[in-house]
């Protein structure tokens, strides 16, 4: 079986098992626990450094009443390997353990879309996905399974076709799947420019508008870059009957370094 290692472990999260489990721990204890668990079919969660932005994310983990079957889909930072990339067979590994990827609904999805191609390239230096896992492992342990999926193509048609290919293989799943879009929001510019910018996508996130999403990301000049398999997300979760949004948490960088002049910004969303 084909392992790929941790490829950020040490430096966007603990490298160690305790010292991993104690961060993820520390990020849910940051925030007030969840009233309830909610079902959700999508959902757009942070991916920086878990010292950045791991309290944005637990929001999401801890609302979530979590399935155990996932289609994780991230943005491609390195350019490396195929514009729409999956990853169908093994397992990735990160100091909570190995997490498999579910190689049947893989395989179902490759054959769905028209772009998506079997590449581990674009995957193997990729932080984006992976800082996913020890949040899914400290919850579920070894009981679930992903379908990771990394999108670098500034293309709509191809976002929309593989959120129709997602749609398309839950539908068949007989059972819950829950779809990820890994995304931070704008980067590097100040506070008020940033919680500006991050709202104009955040609008556009919270109507379910993929297109309307696209056009204000492009138009406005909004750096966050997750769009893609943000589009692909809100692609799919439409045509599986969405019909709520709810923002769990937006913050930024800024609120834990105090450096309010050069920030990024984060977003928890749940779409159910």
């Amino acid at each position: 079986m084909t392992i790929r290692p941790p490829a950020v472990a040490g430096s966007f999260y603990e490298g160690t098992p305790p010292r991993l489990r104690a961060q993820v721990d520390a990020c849910f204890r940051a925030n007030p626990p969840a009233a309830a668990k909610q079902r959700f079919i999508g959902a757009v969660v942070p991916h920086a450094g878990l010292m950045y932005s791991g309290r944005v994310a637990a929001a999401f983990y801890d609302a979530a009443e979590l399935p155990r079957r996932f289609i994780i889909l991230c943005p491609n930072h390195t350019g490396a390997g195929h514009f729409a990339a999956i990853n169908s067979a093994g397992a990735w590994r990160t100091p909570l353990g190995e997490a498999a990827i579910d190689a049947p609904l893989a395989d179902a999805l490759r054959a769905k879309s028209a772009f998506l191609a079997e590449d581990a390239r674009a995957h193997a230096r990729e932080h984006s996905l992976e800082v996913q896992l020890p949040f899914l492992q400290y919850l579920l342990g070894d009981a679930f399974t992903f379908v990771p999926v990394c999108l670098g193509a500034h293309r709509y048609d191809i976002a929309e076709d593989v959120g129709r290919a997602v749609a398309d293989v839950i539908r068949e799943a007989n059972e819950p799947v829950g779809i990820l879009a890994s995304s931070d929001l704008n980067h590097y510019e100040d506070q008020q420019t940033t919680l500006r910018k991050d709202q104009l996508a955040l609008d556009e996130v919270l109507a379910r508008n993929p297109r309307e999403l696209w056009r204000v990301v492009d138009e406005y000049d909004v750096s966050m870059c997750g769009f893609i398999p943000t589009t692909a997300m809100l692609v799919a979760a439409n045509a599986l009957g969405a019909s709520e949004s709810q923002l769990l948490m937006h913050a930024t960088s800024g609120d834990v370094n105090g450096d309010y002049g050069h920030v990024v910004g984060y977003a928890s969303v749940l779409i159910r």
